[in-house]
């Protein structure tokens, strides 16, 4: 990153957690933001975790969200952590503007591009995987119907 490209962004992550029981999805979003802060590049400035709350939905399910302001070092950081966190919310909060070279944006947008072709490899994978799943299923199902299914 180039000397014109700003430095220190400060975000907010909305982080969000479902599961049970309640006091486990507070020590997830705790462990979470202890991992925030640990990152190269990161100072966690302030965080708040709210109460636990019961779905209404599913019985027995909850759901608990925290907020974290984070400083990072420049916008790629920024947008590792996005991808590493994923965040149900994000606001960036300082600075009102955000400067980048040419060459910060074009490691932004190769980074995420990396990141795509990764995803789409791995939904390419679990097609495949699905169709051969669901072939052989056919296959044992015909098997057991005509009776022919080996031992």
């Amino acid at each position: 990153m180039s000397l014109d490209e700003t430095k220190n962004i400060r975000a907010l992550f909305v982080l969000e957690v479902l599961g049970r029981p309640p006091e486990h999805l507070v020590e997830t979003l705790q462990g979470l933001i202890k991992k925030i802060g640990e990152e190269k590049g990161v100072i966690v400035k302030d965080h708040k975790i709210n109460k636990p709350v019961l779905m209404k939905d599913q019985k027995d399910f909850y759901t608990n969200f925290a907020e974290v302001e984070i400083e990072v070092k420049d916008s790629l950081k920024l947008l590792l952590m996005v991808f590493k966190y994923m965040p149900a919310h994000l606001e960036i909060l300082y600075p009102e503007n955000i400067r980048l070279t040419n060459d910060g944006f074009g490691l932004i947008l190769n980074e995420l591009t990396r990141r795509l072709h990764g995803y789409d490899e791995v939904a390419r994978i679990i097609q495949m995987e699905k169709k051969i799943l669901e072939k052989k299923l056919r296959t044992l199902l015909g098997n057991k119907k005509t009776g022919k299914e080996k031992k």
